[in-house]
This record gives C-alpha cells, structure tokens and sequence, in this order.
C-alpha cells in the first residue's frame, strides 16, 4: 500500500487523545446497542412467529367449522369476517405451488388434522413466488368435498416511530457521556501539557492542582516538585553569574591602574585591550543575568510610535545610519523600558556589523511586529538558531575579533521572553538579516505576572 493512499486511510482518524478514546469508545459502545437491538428483533420476531403456530390450528378448526356449517352460497361473504392479518382463506383450487416436507410444514399440518374435526385431507405447499419458509399454502377439503385453501403470510415486525426516537435519544445519551468520561479522564493530561508549555525560563508557572484520581494527583505532585526544582536551579545559575561578573569588576579596574604604570607602551596597550575585553565580557555577563529577570519592571500604557522614534532620534544624534519605517498610533500595555533594551541591542548588533540599521513596526491582526533589518554578511541559515544560546559566536565576522561575545543576542532572546514575545531571525535574499520580534498587541495581555491566557504563544506564525 502506497504512502498517499495510507494518508487517505487515515484522514479521519483524530489526532488528540481525547478524540481517539472517545471515538473508540463511542463506536464500540454504539455497535453493542446496535447489536442488542438486533438480537431483541430478531427474538421478538421468532416469538410472533411461535405465538402464530400456537394459535394457528385452533383458529383454522374454527373457522372451518364455520364454512362447513354454512350453505356453500354464503361462505365467499365470511371469508373476510374469519381471515386474519398472517393468513386469508380462499375458496376454490388456486394453482398449486411446489410442494415442501420442512419440519415446519409437517409441523403445521399435524398440529391442523389434530386440531380438525374428521378428515379434511391436508396438504402443504410454498406459495407461488414465495421466499420466506413460512409463506405456505395449506390445502384442504370441507365436509361437502369444497376444496379451501389458507395462504399463510409469514408475520412482519412493524416498529413504532416512538421506538426509533427512542433509540436515536439513546445514541445521543451514549455520545454524551462518552465525551464527558473521557474528558474527565484527559482533562489532567490537557493540563500537565498547558503546564508543561507554560513553563519558561523568565516566569515561575503557577503549580498544578494536586487533586482528583490518586495516579492524577502523584503526577501533578511530580510535576510541581520538578517545576520547583527548575525554578531554583535557574535562579541558582542567575545569581552566580551575577556574582561572578560583579566580583570581576575590582580585579579588572585595579589591573587596569597597574597597567597604566608600566613603562613599556606596546606591552601596556596591549594589557588595556585585554582588559577592555574582560570588562566588556563582564558587562554583558551582568545584562545577561539582570535579563533572565525582566519581570520586575511593571508593565504601563506606552506610546510605541513615540518610543520608536525617541530611540530613531538618538542614533541620529550620533551620526548613525539608522532610519525608521512605518507609523503605527496604538497605544500597548508593555514594559517599555525592556522593550526599548530589546530594540537597542538589536540596532547596535545591526550597527557593528554592518553599519546601518532600519527599524520598522507594523500591527497584525493581535500581535505587533518590529523588525530591524541591516545590510551586512548576514548569519549562515544553518546557525541562526544557535546564536540565540549564551556565548555562541558565529566565526568570520562576527568573531571576538570584532567585539563580539556571544551574549548580545542570547540578552535579546531573554528580554524578549519576558515581554511574551518572540525573536525570528532570517537572512534577506538581498543580502543582510532581518530581526523580527513579535510581541501581542492586546492590551495587558500576559504581563501582569498572571498568565491569564496560556494559548498566547500558540497564536505565533
């Protein structure tokens, strides 16, 4: 079987958990009533059956005795008084049909000359046509030699309208709670994951509720304990190395006091640039670490445009190359100031590389987009991913030759997970590479410390 035609096979197969044991168990619940429903037909349907035998033979003897006792003219008026809804008497020879010897023929002509009144010389056979082994003929003669013949119609089970509302009422049910079962027995599972998703680097998750069925509640304690266990590792690791980069900074200034007393001029330019790196290192140790908690800044209403083109003006002062695109008058709930450090780093970055930078903002539906885009070499596309991690330098231009420490990006990465936001980088098919960050442009949304909705990084593209 071809993979295109397995992909067909599958289509309707659920993806989730929850429709899968709900489809499942749906269908395996609905063919069990299908299939006693049938099985009650089928045993109500023998039960006619058996009840028609019963009360055939005494029926026939009545109603033969009734035809005997009558003169021959008045007998083709009371045909329609003695037939019945499983079998009518016809007067007369009709054309004999093949003849059968089946138990239930041989059945019924016994329990008929048993329950008959003197010989009336029986015979059975299958009604012209018939398909059904009860749809007989019975031949017989009355007390004057009339020949009469009882056409035996086989019983059909009628079923009401009320039975079939019933049944579908009963599908319904069925459908019911096999959705509210198995959302009872998922919805942990919905909530470990939504937990799982939630947890990140720059916010402490809220803890799960340990309640409900014991295996639920131990995976939820779990769950807490190693949430627990992650938030003081992370906070461990911050504070060493907010430590570590501020204890370096008396050593490096008192060697730079030392260096400016030696004598030799190479070899103290050389200390000077040394310790320029280490200084420079150690300062982006120390927004690395102040980065990881970027929470701490409330977040209040900011003018973007305004704020855009305040840091736009700056760099202008300066005489750098950076411009600003696009106008966009919507006020945002943010933390304006780690938004501010964001675009900063990201225009700096964009400036020792390539020596221009253009900022742009732009409203999508309910996320906002500012990307900073420059002309320079650009990132191998088979990197642009590791540059994100602390320390990672990308070789070339970007080495520590030219100033690079591998933190710039790794500091935007962690400011922007604390505006709930998301950092892309691409590569320009004219050449350069393009930042982008996308932050929800709903007011309020996830930065009160609260995460009120958990889908929001859900709604990325």
């Amino acid at each position: 079987m071809s993979a295109r035609s397995a992909r067909f096979r599958w289509t309707w197969w659920p993806r989730s958990l929850f429709g899968r044991i709900a489809l499942v168990l749906f269908c395996g619940l609905a063919a069990a009533h299908v299939l006693t429903l049938a099985l009650l037909l089928r045993e109500r349907s023998e039960t006619m059956g058996a009840m028609m035998m019963a009360y055939l033979a005494k029926d026939v003897a009545s109603s033969v005795a009734i035809l005997d006792r009558l003169p021959a003219a008045e007998r083709p008026s009371w045909l329609r008084k003695i037939e019945r809804r499983n079998y009518r008497y016809i007067l007369g020879d009709p054309s004999p049909g093949r003849p059968t010897d089946s138990p239930g023929a041989r059945e019924i002509s016994g329990m008929i000359s048993r329950a008959l009144d003197g010989p009336h010389d029986i015979s059975i056979s299958m009604s012209p046509g018939a398909s059904d082994p009860l749809q007989l003929a019975i031949h017989l003669k009355l007390k004057d030699g009339a020949p009469l013949t009882i056409e035996l119609i086989p019983p059909t089970l009628m079923v009401s309208g009320w039975v079939i509302a019933a049944l579908a009422l009963q599908l319904v049910l069925l459908g019911l709670f096999t959705w509210l079962a198995v959302r009872i027995a998922t919805r942990p599972l919905a909530r470990l994951a939504q937990a799982a998703d939630d947890l990140r680097a720059d916010r402490q998750g809220r803890p799960l509720p340990e309640d409900g069925p014991t295996e639920v509640g131990r995976a939820a304690a779990a769950f807490n304990a190693m949430q627990r266990r992650i938030a003081d590792h992370l906070a461990e690791r911050t504070r060493i190395l907010a430590a570590i980069s501020h204890d370096l900074q008396s050593p490096i200034a008192r060697m730079r006091l030392r260096a400016d007393l030696l004598d030799d001029t190479e070899l103290k330019q050389r200390f000077q640039r040394d310790l320029t790196a280490m200084q420079t290192l150690v300062a982006e140790g120390l927004e690395l670490a102040r980065s990881m908690n970027g929470q701490a800044e409330p977040a209040v209403a900011t003018d973007l445009q305004a704020l855009m083109e305040s840091l736009v003006y700056d760099y202008v002062d300066a005489g750098q190359k950076v411009w600003l695109n696009g106008r966009l008058e919507v006020p945002l709930i943010t933390r304006p100031q780690t938004l501010r450090r964001v675009v900063t780093n990201l225009v700096d970055n964009a400036l020792k590389f390539a020596g221009d930078a253009e900022l742009s903002i732009a409203r999508s539906d309910d996320q906002i987009a500012i990307v900073v885009r420059d002309h320079g070499p650009g990132i191998p596309d088979r990197e642009l991913e590791a540059v994100l991690q602390p320390f990672y330098r990308v070789e070339g231009s970007r080495n520590r030759e030219t100033g690079g420490t591998g933190l710039g990006l790794a500091i935007v990465q962690q400011l922007a997970a604390a505006l709930n936001g998301r950092l892309l980088l691409s590569n320009l098919a004219s050449g350069g590479l393009e930042a982008r960050l996308l932050i929800s442009a709903v007011a309020g949304d996830m930065l009160s410390g609260n995460p009120a909705d958990t889908g929001y990084r859900d709604r990325f593209v």
